[in-house]
């Protein structure tokens, strides 16, 4: 059964009211923040994303959101590691980058489960969410109706959980249940441009936290998932200042996203760890860092397996803003 977003597509650039997401961080920035240039730029975002159509594939024609990606992984199968900028809501009426994220999960092999690390949800210990369908967490909030109807009912992944919990233990991680947590929009959003059939099992398992050495160790025991079929996704953003939303790129989201290009070629994960020290602008490109940790998750299984090869098969700017769309994928 088709699990697309039950959504309208037409365009509607009114936002009222305060646009955010649910992240305790991400509230405080709206509070200092101009609203009303957020906004301007946020309806603006929707409708050049309704304008827009999608990319042409590799073979000429246009992607196909619906149609099916690769051939199944199976349980011993190399999967790679990804990285991806997860959007926010109105991402869903922007079929240029849903054509990307569709094509990118074409490319690959189609994995027996995704396993999602989310900016959008961190705990201390980590725990792991439903291993059945529920309902979406709708962690943002002042957007239109149509966002709130969204539905991804993806099958849970009980096998996937058992795994990750035997995992977790053999590397002494402390971790817990949230059996009725569903996924979030750093989850569903670009789930439904990769898979929008919701026909891969899907478990989200939340960041342990926000400290970067914890971060690379948690990706580190994740790793061997990879050699399984599973698909490791770390979802956030490269460059996060909710401040900086409304003006056009400013040179320190370029120099930011460069150095991350070259850091995640040479997946040189102590560099990640210790970005704030080593990356130009760090504190502009992130004054929380909830939206870069789960790269430091993705590039850190992806080291610990060996995954030498790194492309990034989404890049640019959103909508000419500092968000940068750069996603990596590791083998």
């Amino acid at each position: 059964m088709a699990a697309t977003a039950r959504l309208s597509r037409e365009c509607n650039g009114a936002f009222d009211g305060q646009v955010f997401c649910s992240h305790g961080r991400e509230r405080r920035l709206w509070g200092v923040m101009d609203r009303r240039g957020a906004l301007r730029w946020l309806a603006a975002a929707a409708t050049a994303a309704c304008s827009r159509s999608a990319p042409s594939s590799a073979g000429g024609s246009k992607s196909d959101p619906s149609a099916a990606s690769g051939l199944a992984a199976g349980p011993n199968e190399k999967m790679p590691v990804v990285f991806l900028a997860h959007g926010a809501p109105p991402l869903l009426d922007d079929s240029a980058w849903m054509g990307e994220l569709s094509a990118w999960a074409k490319r690959m092999p189609r994995p027996s489960s995704v396993l999602m690390l989310s900016a959008h949800w961190d705990t201390r210990p980590a725990k792991l969410g439903a291993v059945r369908a529920v309902p979406l967490v709708y962690d943002f909030y002042g957007f239109p109706e149509r966002y709130y109807q969204t539905t991804y009912p993806a099958p849970g992944a009980p096998a996937l959980a058992s795994r990750v919990r035997s995992l977790l233990d053999g590397a002494s991680i402390a971790h817990g249940d949230d059996p009725e947590r569903g996924l979030d929009h750093g989850a569903f959003v670009p789930l439904l441009g990769m898979y929008p059939e919701a026909n891969v099992p899907v478990l989200q398992l939340s960041l342990p936290g926000l400290d970067p050495a914890t971060l690379a160790s948690f990706g580190r025991a994740l790793a061997p998932l990879a050699d399984e079929g599973v698909l490791v996704v770390g979802s956030g953003f490269l460059t996060h200042n909710m401040r900086s939303m409304g003006q056009p790129t400013p040179a320190w989201a370029l120099e930011f996203d460069e150095w991350c290009t070259e850091t995640l070629a040479k997946r040189d994960v102590d560099a990640l760890v210790d970005f704030r020290a080593r990356a130009p602008a760090a504190r502009l490109a992130h004054p929380t860092h909830e939206h870069f940790a789960p790269a430091i998750v993705a590039a850190a299984a992806a080291s610990a397996r060996g995954r030498s090869e790194v492309t990034f098969p989404i890049t640019g700017f959103w909508n000419g803003s500092s968000f940068t769309r750069r996603s990596a994928q590791f083998g």
